[in-house]
């Protein structure tokens, strides 16, 4: 039995214990690009998520396809394309990319469908939104790995955890080309934050170990990619004016698994999912209220220029001034 429970114990501080410090105390003003950031971000948000768009509501959702397409167009990328058919039309996957000067790639994506019966405004819109923002924010870098930045189609049920799920085709395709990812990082329901106290929950056992106070972004990865969240959690909080947390846990723990990562995951790439634990947290989690207006574009805009620091780490970027 001791040597049970030690074991029990070391498992759990490997699956808890991460690299560097948290951001602590009162969110400092949001600085003028930050302001500018939270306006675009509630833009995006609003043009795609402000109706249900799925393959229930297929013009809602190629609505939402052609704005990502249009503005990322408009931000001087060539837009490509992974279409595929499925019981209930065909779809597509939508990306673009920053070349690097080596073969690595590092992915960025967010899945652009809305569940049944919701907008979506912050599952997902505010993944879609921080992704094309970071597109923007990074579009005229020189990285030493390639940035690709995702757009998934078909994350929610009944495709969910299917063959015709987006980034389960585009996960595919990829370990079919030999591509070398070397870090997916899913941004997936990131907008909604609290500082009331007991606004956090979590899946046994991990409440024991994390804050009851819902102010912050999670890093979750499965234990494989641990090595991945000890660097990316590091470089965040190197640079991000806000909380973060990260876990390595296997996918029996409810949430681990429940979005686009586990795609990457199944064909052996290492990922993470960056959330703010969605119905651990958000009260309008899958409902006709997760509307636009309940996003924090402040705190997203934090959120967003943390990511792209860790990216602009991660994958080698040489300095820039530019946005």
């Amino acid at each position: 039995m001791i040597l049970l429970a030690a074991a029990l114990a070391w498992l759990l501080w490997f699956m808890v214990r991460v690299p560097g410090d948290s951001y602590r105390g009162p969110l400092a003003a949001l600085s003028e690009d930050e302001t500018r950031l939270a306006a675009a971000l509630r833009r995006h948000v609003e043009a795609v998520a402000s109706r249900e768009h799925n393959m229930f509501r297929p013009a809602a959702l190629e609505a939402a396809a052609r704005y990502l397409e249009n503005t990322l167009s408009g931000l001087g990328f060539s837009v490509l394309e992974q279409r595929f058919p499925t019981s209930m039309g065909e779809v597509r996957n939508i990306e673009v990319e920053v070349p690097g000067s080596g073969r690595e790639i590092v992915v960025v994506g967010a899945h652009y469908d809305s569940v049944a019966g919701s907008p979506g405004g912050n599952d997902n819109g505010s993944g879609v939104a921080a992704t094309l923002e970071l597109a923007r924010r990074l579009r005229d870098a020189t990285p030493a790995k390639t940035l690709r930045f995702v757009f998934f189609v078909n994350e929610e049920p009944p495709f969910f955890q299917g063959m015709d799920m987006g980034s389960r085709r585009y996960a595919l395709r990829a370990r079919e080309r030999n591509e070398r990812i070397a870090a997916m990082f899913c941004l997936e329901t990131i907008g909604w934050y609290s500082e009331q106290p007991g606004s956090q929950r979590f899946p046994f056992p991990l409440g024991f170990f994390y804050p009851s106070t819902g102010n912050f972004l999670a890093f979750v990865s499965n234990l494989r990619s641990r090595a991945l969240l000890h660097e990316s959690i590091a470089a965040f909080r190197r640079g991000a004016g806000i909380p973060s947390e990260g876990v390595a846990a296997p996918a029996l723990i409810p949430g681990v698994d429940w979005s686009d990562h586990a795609s990457f995951w199944e064909q052996g790439y290492p990922a993470l999912m960056l959330t703010d634990t969605a119905p651990y947290r958000y009260p309008h989690y899958h409902t006709a209220a997760d509307t636009p207006d309940k996003v924090d574009y402040g705190r997203l805009a934090r959120v967003v220029t943390g990511i792209e620091g860790m990216l602009r780490d991660l994958a080698g970027v040489t300095p820039s001034l530019s946005k």
